[in-house]
């Protein structure tokens, strides 16, 4: 039944205004209005959409939501940190300085939006 559907993704924030302004300025994605009051899409790569919705009472999730692969996670935090996002320093797994994993598997770091949802950036060839 569900094998031909379009799913999507989607989480939640405590304010869609502060997480539109990062997505679109800090981050630089596409960012839309969904049809739905308060609801907006983050368009990216690969037709993929996701949706980010508004609850006041939001709780950030303790795991990763949203993964962004890159050619390059060096040169990607080098120049997301340039643009003021700090990066999550973890004792296990273990990051650098720059808050890079490094201890096996692709290099990965991780980021916050401003409701604290986790993000990161990960080394795809």
């Amino acid at each position: 039944m569900l094998t031909d559907s379009p799913a999507f993704s989607g989480f939640a924030v405590n304010d869609t205004e502060a997480a539109r302004n990062f997505y679109e300025k800090t981050l630089g994605l596409r960012v839309a209005d969904a049809e739905m009051g308060g609801i907006i899409r983050l368009q990216l790569g690969g037709g993929t959409e996701v949706i980010v919705y508004p609850k006041p009472d939001h709780v950030p999730a303790t795991f990763t939501v949203l993964n962004f692969p890159v050619p390059d996670v060096e040169k990607a935090v080098d120049e997301l940190a340039s643009r003021g996002v700090e990066f999550q320093r973890y004792e296990n797994p273990p990051t650098d300085e720059k808050g890079i994993m490094r201890a096996g598997g692709p290099l990965i770091a991780w980021f916050t939006d401003p409701a604290g949802n986790v993000f990161s950036v990960i080394q795809q060839d």
